[in-house]
């Protein structure tokens, strides 16, 4: 049976099963995502195409059916020629997703089919989609849903792991999650405001053996089953949140970690005050081999069952998300952040006539405590032993940024950002040594009437890094309520990644228009991208450089 006809097969069985009477009332929901390039070949900076298209294209099309009683959707993609930086592997087209939904009065559902879920922070387990990292990593199996008891969530599931355009049916994924919510038992914990969750997780995976060679003559004996738990708890009163989450992997030898037998454990700790016009969260991760594949010997973004989350920044200016982080799973990290927000009155001397935001983020991730266990070869070993609060000697990474958001009259506001920034290039991507830079950003915007809004933005890093300095400015005129002129441009050398080894500076400028009327947005523009890392979440792929026309098409109903 083909991709498309096992699409149309699962439409037609829940169209079936929902209750044809008069009060079943069905509604039809979804929609539609494509990103097209139109590309060019640029010598300058490096572009490359192995595609015989003169059209690259990710689109996405997502249908849902809903009812009272039944749920039912499907997906469409087509990436017969994707976009840059996304695998031959991602090439084809297909209804890669769908699943049918039984809901029940008492607070029960069922899913069969794809899902997507997460086990607290996702220490254990996190099936979701990021389109922009090439993302998917759904089961495609059954879960079992209860939140019809008091207090408490309980989540069952099971099944294959997609990996593109496949789901790997030589290993089987399995979990169950509980948070219990204890002040709904207690009367007096809800007169108080308070709330307590605690919860527990547990998720195994099943694999089939390989043959992988410690030697000539001796092959590793590999765990056919790895599992892995998770605790954490979650306290709130009034303006404090507390949360601690605890979790441990058995021996699990993979690509990721050259084949050792370490078990892996991650601990995070966080607190958080907020109040109006203040704000304050401290956290902090040690985590150690807790790369969770259901394929040990798959490298790069696909297959993973967890995520680790990043403790960085999530920077939306240009030149302060160049250089973004991505969590080190396998090798382990000792990761700390402190935020920090305070507004200052109305009407003083600080807060002037509209008051003054101001905000600091702190950023600190570190290399464990490890003393590796032979001094040959570590493939077959527990690899190494490591002190708990014992840093290693590298700094992974270090943001220290501070923003200033000021609004001078009725029609102009501006943001003011400082930010330094240790990027250990070794570490993340493989070359370059550490880089260190500074980054100032302006931000203005002025809004003309109710129609006009004009924002603009001047950006510089300044590195003594041979990747160099870089400059980027912008101007977006918004015309309400359906039109958007933007154009930019990045000056700087192109990336070593892009096979040019830091030539001479290039000019990366881009103009767009974009039109959005009712759920529709189309964004038409030209110009060249730079060669570097797109990041979510620690999450990163590496998206080569391009030049051309970029066409964008979203529509929701």
């Amino acid at each position: 049976m083909s991709k498309i006809t096992r699409g149309v097969a699962i439409f037609a069985m829940a169209l079936i099963t929902v209750p044809l009477t008069a009060q079943e009332e069905v509604t039809l929901n979804g929609s539609i995502q494509s990103d097209i390039l139109l590309p060019q070949e640029d010598n300058k900076i490096g572009t490359k195409y192995d595609s015989n298209s003169d059209l690259l294209t990710n689109t996405y099309v997502d249908l849902h059916l809903r009812s009272h009683y039944i749920d039912a959707g499907a997906r469409l993609e087509y990436m017969d020629y994707p976009l840059p930086g996304f695998e031959t592997d991602f090439q084809g087209w297909g209804v890669p997703h769908m699943y049918v939904k039984a809901k029940f009065d008492q607070g029960v559902d069922v899913t069969f089919g794809d899902f997507y879920d997460q086990f607290g922070s996702g220490f254990i387990f996190r099936a979701y989609e990021e389109r922009s990292l090439g993302i998917d990593n759904s089961l495609r199996g059954l879960r079992l849903n209860i939140t019809g008891i008091k207090g408490l969530n309980l989540k069952v599931l099971g099944g294959a792991q997609r990996r593109y355009w496949e789901w790997d049916d030589k290993t089987l994924v399995g979990g169950a999650d509980a948070e219990v919510n204890i002040e709904q038992y207690s009367q007096k914990m809800q007169d108080k405001g308070v709330s307590w969750m605690v919860g527990a997780s547990f998720v195994g995976k099943k694999e089939e053996d390989e043959m992988i060679m410690l030697n000539p003559v001796q092959r590793l004996n590999l765990p056919k089953f790895v599992t892995a738990f998770d605790v954490r708890s979650r306290f709130q009163k009034g303006n404090y949140s507390l949360m601690a989450e605890y979790a441990m992997k058995s021996q699990d030898p993979s690509f990721d970690n050259g084949y050792i037998y370490k078990k892996g454990n991650a601990l995070m700790l966080s607190a958080s005050y907020s109040k109006r016009g203040m704000s304050a969260l401290v956290q902090a991760k040690r985590s150690e081999d807790m790369s969770f594949r259901s394929r040990r010997s798959v490298n790069g973004t696909s297959v993973f069952l967890n995520h680790m989350p990043a403790f960085a920044y999530q920077h939306t200016y240009a030149l302060a998300a160049l250089y973004p982080y991505a969590t080190q799973m396998a090798g382990g990290e000792w990761a700390m952040q402190g935020e920090f927000g305070y507004t200052f009155k109305r009407n003083t001397l600080l807060g002037g006539k509209y008051g003054t935001n101001l905000k600091l983020n702190i950023s600190y991730i570190r290399a464990i405590d490890k003393e590796p266990v032979a001094a040959d070869k570590l493939m077959g070993t527990d690899g190494y032993t490591s002190s708990f609060f014992k840093f290693g000697d590298e700094t992974y990474y270090q943001d220290i940024n501070v923003q200033l958001e000021k609004k001078f009259t009725k029609a102009f506001k501006m943001n003011l950002m400082y930010m330094n920034q240790r990027y250990n290039q070794s570490v993340i991507e493989g070359h370059g040594g550490m880089i260190n830079s500074n980054i100032f950003v302006g931000e203005g915007k002025y809004q003309f009437n109710k129609k006009f809004t004009l924002r603009g933005e001047l950006q510089y890093l300044t590195t003594p890094h041979e990747s160099g300095d870089w400059m980027y400015g912008l101007l977006e005129l918004s015309v309400l309520p359906y039109l958007m002129f933007t154009v930019s441009d990045m000056y700087g050398k192109p990336s070593v990644n892009g096979g040019l080894e830091y030539a001479g500076k290039e000019h990366y400028y881009m103009a767009s228009v974009t039109f959005n009327y009712n759920a529709h947005r189309i964004m038409a523009g030209y110009g060249r991208t730079r060669a570097g890392y797109n990041c979510s979440g620690g999450v990163c792929r590496y998206v080569p450089a391009s030049r051309g026309v970029n066409i964008s098409y979203n529509y929701s109903f």
